[in-house]
């Protein structure tokens, strides 16, 4: 064997153990990846249903306490699997919302709403993922403002959320939330996706069999 095939041979062989580390490396970070999401929703889940819970139990806790529903539905006419957390003792609901409902200014606005057992009334919002702009419209992830949706109501129609500029929150409706201030264009965005979100997952829990 010359020594031009021997290269050829290290070169191949080099090659392919390479790529199998990296391919190796690669599903173990998604793994990762994928493991970590799961476990951030299940926290805000949990959270946002008042369930006490650490990360050594947090899966054993979600399992016992929370009802997974599934139901196979539609949005603007394409498939979609709405997809609802119950919890078992006092009935908070909680379903995310993302960008099939509408996007931010500069990417998608990815969250879980929750509500009381009458569907109405909010519990707390989280946002998961945003790209706005940090400092304006990136506090629409901060819990100092999503805080000030707890106890609103979101509904249907005249009774959808409203976030609302330069709102006096001393008169404010209980459906009304002031808009973030400096970023008009995200809370805008963020109003439709929530409404949107919202309508949709009502009416087919609605009409669920």
């Amino acid at each position: 064997m010359n020594k031009y095939v021997r290269m050829m041979v290290f070169v191949g062989i080099l090659g392919t153990v390479s790529g199998g580390l990296l391919f190796g490396t690669g599903a173990i970070t998604n793994s990762l990846i994928d493991a970590n999401a799961d476990a951030l929703l299940k926290s805000e889940v949990l959270t946002a249903h008042g369930v006490e819970f650490n990360f050594t139990n947090i899966h054993d806790v979600f399992a016992e306490s929370t009802t997974t529903i599934e139901v196979e539905g539609e949005y603007e006419a394409e498939p979609f699997t709405f997809t609802y957390y119950q919890d078992n003792a006092n009935g908070t609901i909680t379903f995310g919302f993302g960008p099939t409902f509408g996007g931010g200014v500069w990417g998608p606005i990815i969250g879980l709403l929750s509500l009381e057992n009458d569907f109405t009334t909010i519990v707390r919002i989280s946002v998961l993922q945003q790209e706005e702009t940090p400092g304006l419209g990136g506090i629409v992830a901060t819990r100092a403002y999503l805080d000030t949706f707890e106890g609103k109501t979101i509904g249907l129609g005249d009774d959808a959320i409203n976030i609302i500029k330069d709102l006096d929150v001393l008169t404010a409706a209980t459906n009304e939330v002031r808009s973030i201030t400096g970023a008009t264009r995200t809370s805008t965005q963020f109003d439709i996706i929530l409404n949107n979100a919202y309508v949709a997952h009502r009416l087919v829990w609605e009409a669920r069999a």
